[in-house]
């Protein structure tokens, strides 16, 4: 079973979308969602998952018991600040688990710029996984891990108007595996 931790920012709404398609491929995903979003959009995907019989559940690191794999969609790109409740005990399981995570966009906790902090709750945060969405975000230089960019929609113009290389995709792969400094492996 698939455990996707989401909250309500954007990269919680992906964890909503990874949970209907990895029912969609035959896993048992099981989402944590401590903090309902009021946005239709969110609202709509929360009521697919119900839909497929996905089962929400309240108690994070309980969950990890019955679990697999983990998918990080807690906080996304924009995160800045400290945790608050209820997710530092999140934080925390992430940190001390053994099970394979793998992070979208950002792994939580994490500085869009900065990495990890540099201690205390989610500095020793490594996901075994980081899909970074679009493009790489600053914070990859201070990932070890394996990394895929998801984002072959990106047109030549927003790649150049931003400044970013988009690799090559190979037939109709989706998303492409790069290295540390994003070359295609």
């Amino acid at each position: 079973m698939e455990l996707a931790g989401l909250s309500v920012s954007q990269a919680g709404g992906d964890g909503l979308v990874a949970a209907r398609h990895l029912r969609h491929y035959g896993y048992q995903p099981t989402v944590y969602y401590p903090k309902r979003s009021k946005n239709e959009l969110y609202q709509r995907l929360a009521k697919q998952l119900e839909d497929l019989e996905i089962p929400f559940v309240e108690d994070f690191p309980a969950a990890l018991d019955t679990t697999d794999h983990i998918v990080d969609a807690i906080f996304g790109f924009s995160f800045s600040g400290e945790v608050r409740e209820p997710f530092p005990a999140v934080i925390r399981a992430l940190e001390e688990t053994k099970l394979p995570v793998t992070a979208v966009d950002a792994p939580s906790s994490w500085d869009i710029e900065d990495g990890p902090p540099k201690s205390g709750l989610g500095s020793t945060f490594n996901p075994t996984v980081l899909v970074s969405l679009t493009a790489p975000k600053p914070l990859v230089k201070h990932f070890r891990g394996r990394h895929f960019i998801g984002g072959r929609f990106v047109s030549p113009a927003i790649a150049k108007k931003y400044d970013f290389d988009v690799p090559e995709y190979e037939g109709i792969d989706q998303v492409v595996e790069v290295g540390p400094s994003g070359q295609k492996l």
